[in-house]
């Protein structure tokens, strides 16, 4: 199958690359940065530079005949100008979907699309898209799938998957262990309420397994229906967070005990931290969008990985973490 992959540069989209030459696929990587790669994937993987920001690629550069496109390509982050995030993240999209239109579009989402306010239990895909998101990463995510959603509906289009991952982590990381890294001091990592919550993770492997089985899924009952096939993707099973941080940590031989900023107090001090990452233009250190992710139950129901895309996650591992 010929692939394209948008954001490849990035750590997913560089992952996905990776394991889908490594599968055999011929894959065009898309990004604005030339990724790096393995010398025996070089042969089957060509890279060709595009900005989302530019909008749909000239016809005269778009290659011929791709199979499939995977959407990775995002601009993550808690604060930032919401301007600049619903140019990448949703009319970036839209950008592909149009490039593309009669491929299978298969879209990274993030579980950031549930709703920040409450514990997400064993949460549905039905759950998703919600309101009242937190900050603009949570909210333009939420409206590339209801783009997608209602672009799915048209019989000139090709299907569209989309996988809901939640907090990816693995080799490459480099958006949660630095963030976790750089918030650990003198021996000590505060996280409000504790992290005494059960929370899903997501290895990369796992993300990828579930990108690569979502190429030739089986989508004829949401052709039929004019809509996505959507899936929560994740490990196995759920863990304590407040325990994986600390072996995280201790892991990458910096061993610290997670202490507990009370929720008020977080609050409080993520008001202050938004007000002030405004003004500079900075990631806040702590956020409401960081509270309503360390502070409370975050699990998937995993029913449709396992079932419509055959996957069947591993369990939760730090192995190797000492060098990611």
């Amino acid at each position: 199958m010929k692939v394209a992959v948008t954001g490849s540069s990035g750590f997913v989209g560089g992952a996905v690359v990776r394991d889908l030459a490594a599968h055999g696929h011929e894959v065009v990587a898309f990004s604005r940065r030339v990724p790096r790669l393995p010398d025996e994937l070089l042969q089957q993987v060509t890279h060709q530079f595009w900005d989302l920001r530019d909008g749909p690629l000239a016809k005269e550069d778009r290659p011929e005949h791709i199979d499939a496109v995977v959407h990775c390509g995002a601009a993550v982050g808690d604060g930032g100008s919401h301007a600049r995030a619903w140019i990448v993240n949703v009319e970036g999209t839209r950008a592909v979907r149009e490039t593309f239109p009669e491929a299978r579009f298969v879209h990274v989402s993030s579980g950031s699309v549930y709703d920040p306010r409450k514990p997400s239990v064993a949460a549905t895909e039905a759950d998703a898209p919600a309101h009242g998101y937190v900050n603009a990463y949570g909210s333009t995510k939420a409206a590339a799938e209801r783009y997608l959603a209602g672009d799915a509906a048209r019989e000139d289009r090709g299907p569209v998957v989309v996988l809901r991952p939640r907090a990816v982590y693995g080799p490459g990381d480099t958006t949660l262990l630095p963030r976790l890294e750089s918030a650990a001091f003198a021996g000590w990592l505060a996280v409000p309420g504790g992290g005494n919550v059960r929370q899903h993770l997501t290895h990369i492997n796992t993300l990828a397994h579930a990108v690569r089985a979502a190429l030739d899924a089986d989508v004829g009952p949401e052709i039929a229906a004019g809509l996505p096939l959507v899936a929560n993707v994740a490990d196995a099973r759920p863990v304590d967070l407040h325990q994986t941080l600390e072996l995280l940590m201790f892991a990458r031989f910096r061993p610290v005990q997670v202490v507990a900023i009370p929720i008020r107090l977080a609050n409080a001090l993520a008001w202050v931290a938004e007000r002030v990452a405004r003004r500079t233009g900075r990631e806040p250190r702590l956020s409401r969008y960081t509270i309503s992710h360390f502070a409370m139950e975050r699990t998937y129901d995993l029913t449709v990985l396992r079932e419509r895309l055959g996957v069947d996650p591993a369990p939760t591992s730090l192995h190797g973490a000492m060098s990611w």
